[in-house]
Order: structure tokens, then C-alpha cells, then sequence
């Protein structure tokens, strides 16, 4: 595939190290490269914790790996799986399952679209992981950093939810939306909301009463 047409960005490879992903800081914006693992499946989550749990093997390595909550979609073109889309997913469906599998795998990376809980953000400050938040809605232009797709596990399941292992080249733009130190943008803007609230409430509650002022007492 071609090289997505965005603005020069920084470029990263994944995996990361835990280090690489301590010194990257909330709202930095980048490409990546290199190579990641996604699906969209509960199934998947449900699998990888009873493995981590009951010493069971996994299919593909994911120990300080890349983890993306992506679904995908790939044809076969000369003995390579060309995708013919990636598209991520929403990240809190799979909160009860990933603080022990970014602590049991020591992930230094996972990426999807809106963010994950309070105790999937400790499990990342305690390993060294960061979360990249990727558009939804954008998935023609994050497909064209999909390069191809390497392998897949749990074959017996549909394709967008399998385990999947793709090649990178400026996948993105991918926005460090939780670092690895507790920092969580999700966190900043629903404590603003927060704050805001008794002042929206009060502004709607003297626009109200104007409004039933105007109209005057009803017609008998």
C-alpha cells in the first residue's frame, strides 16, 4: 500500500521498550511502524486471560508487544495478506480483561478508539505502556498503514476477531491519549465536564425561567 498522505509526523516502531513508552508524552501524535497485534474480539481477550491465568499457551507471542483493539479484513495477493481494511474499535468493551493482560504480558503499547479505565491506566503506569488513540471513522487512511497482515491464531473464529499479527509502514495519526505515568486525556476532560456541569445547569435553569417570564401567565 502507499504512504498515507498525512503531514510529516514523528515515526515510531513497535514494539516499543518500556522506556520508549515512558518518555512519550500526553497529546504527541505520530506514525507507526513495525509490528502490532489486533483484534475486535471478546473471545479473544476471554482466551488470552484464561491462558495468562492457567499458564496456557497463546497462538502468537504478545509478551512486550503492541495490542490494538482493531478490527480487519485481508485478501490474498501473491502469497501475501493485503488488507482490505483496518478499523479500530472501542477500547472500554474489553476493560474487565486488560489490566491483567498489560500486567501478565507487559504490553508496552495497546491502541483503539475511546480510551480505557482507571484501572487499566494503573496496570500501564506500573509496566511502561502507553495508549495511542486512533480515529474512528478514518479507516481508509489508517488502512493505508497497514502493510500486510504476517499470521493469525484462533483461526476458528471470524476473521475481524481473530488474533492477528500485521507489518506496519505510518499507520496513524496514532495520539498518545493515555501515557505511562497515569495521565489520561479521557480523565482530564470528564473531570472539566465535571467542574462545568453546576454552572451549565445553572445557566439552563435562568434560561428557563426567562423563557417562562417571556411567554407571560397562560390565556384563560
Amino acid at each position: 500500500m502507499s504512504e498515507p498522505h498525512l503531514p510529516d509526523l514523528p515515526r515510531l516502531t513497535l514494539p516499543l521498550t518500556p522506556e520508549q513508552a515512558r518518555s512519550l508524552k500526553l497529546g504527541d501524535t505520530v506514525l507507526l511502524d513495525g509490528v502490532v497485534s489486533m483484534t475486535a474480539g471478546l473471545p479473544v481477550h476471554q482466551r488470552i486471560a484464561e491462558a495468562l491465568a492457567h499458564g496456557g499457551e497463546l497462538p502468537l507471542p504478545l509478551e512486550e508487544s503492541a495490542f490494538f483493539h482493531m478490527g480487519s479484513s485481508c485478501r490474498q495477493d501473491g502469497g501475501r495478506w493485503i488488507p482490505n481494511y483496518v478499523n479500530p474499535t472501542t477500547s472500554s468493551r474489553f476493560d474487565a480483561y486488560m489490566p491483567a493482560l498489560i500486567r501478565g504480558l507487559r504490553l508496552t503499547s495497546v491502541g483503539g478508539k475511546g480510551g480505557m479505565g482507571e484501572a487499566c491506566v494503573e496496570a500501564m503506569r506500573e509496566v511502561g505502556c502507553v495508549y495511542f488513540s486512533l480515529p474512528g471513522g478514518a479507516s481508509p487512511l489508517l488502512s493505508e498503514g497497514a502493510a500486510e497482515r504476517l499470521e493469525t491464531g484462533w483461526d476458528d473464529l471470524i476473521e475481524q476477531f481473530r488474533l492477528s499479527r500485521f507489518r506496519l509502514s505510518g499507520l496513524g495519526p496514532a495520539t498518545v491519549a493515555i501515557d505511562a505515568h497515569g495521565n489520561s486525556m479521557y480523565a482530564n476532560l470528564q473531570r472539566r465536564a465535571r467542574e462545568r456541569l453546576p454552572d451549565i445547569l445553572k445557566e439552563l435553569d435562568e434560561r428557563r425561567q426567562q423563557a417562562s417570564n417571556a411567554s407571560g401567565p397562560a390565556a384563560g
